[in-house]
């Protein structure tokens, strides 16, 4: 058994948003990025599917040049290989479902990058 929390020491950077894995396990990883409001992820793709959960606040998902305006308890899943963008429309918690073969490494190298 393995046990995490969203809430728990979340932290902000000034700067970008913040990547903390919370859990992996054998078929995935569960990671929360914590977003100041403006903050952007510059547009990227993953290898894999994913599953991105607005656990708080409100995030512009932007895909093939529509934009998805998502807000806390909202879900969306994505194919692997689409690209895709996100910006913070006010101070935000987003839970980043990766298959176990992606890397946490990956995204925060995205965020880096934004």
């Amino acid at each position: 058994m393995k046990l995490a929390s969203l809430v728990n020491d979340l932290q902000y950077n000034e700067s970008r948003p913040t990547v903390q894995v919370l859990l992996e396990t054998e078929t995935g990883k569960e990671i929360r990025i914590a977003f100041k409001e403006g903050q952007v992820m510059k547009e990227h793709k993953t290898p894999f599917s994913i599953v991105v959960e607005i656990f708080e606040g409100a995030i512009d998902f932007g895909v093939n040049g529509n934009i998805y305006n998502l807000k806390k308890g909202d879900l969306i899943a994505l194919g692997g290989g689409i690209p895709h963008d996100l910006k913070a429309m006010e101070t935000s918690t987003v839970r980043l479902s990766l298959n176990k073969a992606d890397s946490a490494k990956r995204v925060e190298d995205v965020v880096k990058n934004s």
